[in-house]
């Protein structure tokens, strides 16, 4: 819970001076007859003709192609859990005004009340006609798995759970610069990877295509590591199963040489944090509060590299730099999918982006910044910074041919 004042500043924010963060806007005059027979009838029976002919005139005659739905079921929001359809609206409409402040891309949030993922796919199908794309939010695991997968299948217009692909983007990016910063290479690393989720399971899935090792992998849910001794896993669980006698989160972390956290707030005590390897890596991504605060990771090792979730502290690892920009290269790209070309594609333009000089701009929207240069407390461009509207946008256009 926040603390009162920034609490009731949120309410009123949300409340005033109207209810929401989001309202429609025309794009056409209507200001006379003339104009409302043209937006309406008779003017409006010409497009509807030609999309009748041609489906693709959608694209010429509507907003369909700058469009994307952002849908919730409410089962896993944020790190309030199942909170319900209605609930999930406010981060919904949070989403919404992401897309369309650093993209300029519409979007309707659409809350669905239906945990039945079968029910769920079969309602997102029959209103998938309005929209170029569809972010999927906030959705449980392991359904969220089969529910992204069915509808990639059945739509041809790009789909993507960002709890997965957009945290794991930013995640790869922000691994390969520290990684670099610390002298170590992915494919030699020993990655403890602390929460299974939809998050956990698709970081892991990207580092391995990227080059880590999956035996090097160790992935830890509530009950401990996932090993090859347990009966308890779920199919996408069981992909990361491996032979280790290791059972407990702290021997996971004894001797790694990266902590991947996204699971819960305190879980990575200062002794685990000791037991790592020379010059660590921690993400520690649990929000607001992480698996362990910077301030004390610095202090127990000053030969870490550090990342969180959040805005006040250095390297902050955001799903804001990747998902607005894989859908505004797919939509500009008029891609009928989002491919993993395209993710590798955004994950190193990411990367390289956080190695160029800083802008002026962007050093005076953070003025309390220490450092704004490369280095182990600056491995991802900053969310402010307007370059990457056309770095990652043209990366994913470009990679659009190669799916």
């Amino acid at each position: 819970m926040l603390d009162k004042q920034l609490r009731q500043s949120a309410l009123d924010y949300h409340a005033l001076p109207a209810p929401g963060k989001t309202a429609i806007a025309v794009t056409k005059p209507s200001n006379n007859q003339a104009d409302l027979s043209l937006a309406y009838t008779p003017g409006v029976a010409e497009p509807v003709r030609e999309i009748a002919v041609d489906a693709a005139n959608a694209y010429k005659y509507t907003n369909k192609g700058n469009l994307v739905a952002v849908i919730s079921n409410g089962t896993a929001v944020l790190g309030l859990g199942n909170v319900g359809a209605i609930a999930s609206k406010p981060v919904m409409e949070g989403k919404a005004v992401l897309f369309k402040c650093l993209a300029d891309i519409d979007v309707f949030d659409i809350e669905i009340d239906c945990n039945d993922p079968t029910a769920f796919i079969e309602t997102v199908v029959r209103i998938a006609p309005t929209f170029g794309g569809i972010n999927l939010e906030d959705i449980k695991a392991p359904e969220c798995f089969a529910i992204e997968q069915e509808l990639v299948r059945r739509l041809a217009i790009p789909v993507m759970h960002d709890d997965q692909h957009g945290t794991a983007i930013v995640v790869a990016a922000a691994l390969l610069n520290a990684l670099e910063v610390q002298h170590k290479k992915l494919d030699a690393v020993t990655i403890a990877c602390v929460g299974a989720g939809a998050a956990g399971i698709a970081i892991a899935e990207l580092l391995v295509q990227l080059g880590a090792q999956q035996e090097q992998i160790v992935m830890v849910d509530s009950k401990g590591v996932i090993n090859t001794q347990r009966t308890d896993l779920n199919q996408y669980k069981q992909r990361f199963a491996i032979a280790t006698p290791k059972n407990s989160l702290a021997e996971a972390i004894n001797g790694a040489d990266v902590f991947i956290g996204v699971s819960g707030p305190g879980i990575l005590l200062p002794e685990m944090l000791k037991t790592m390897a020379y010059k660590p890596i921690v993400f520690a991504l649990s929000n607001p509060v992480p698996e362990i605060l910077p301030e004390l990771a610095l202090q127990l090792r000053q030969d870490i590299v550090m990342a969180t979730g959040r805005s006040d502290y250095a390297n902050q690892v955001n799903n804001a730099l990747v998902f607005p920009y894989i859908f505004r290269g797919a939509l500009a790209g008029k891609a009928d999918k989002i491919s993993q070309a395209m993710k590798i594609a955004a994950v190193h333009s990411l990367k390289d982006l956080a190695k160029e000089p800083v802008p002026a701009a962007v050093m005076q929207a953070y003025p309390n910044s220490t450092s704004l240069v490369f280095g182990k407390d600056y491995i991802l461009p900053k969310m402010l910074d307007p370059r990457l509207k056309e770095v990652v946008t043209r990366a994913v256009m470009a990679a659009i041919t190669q799916s």
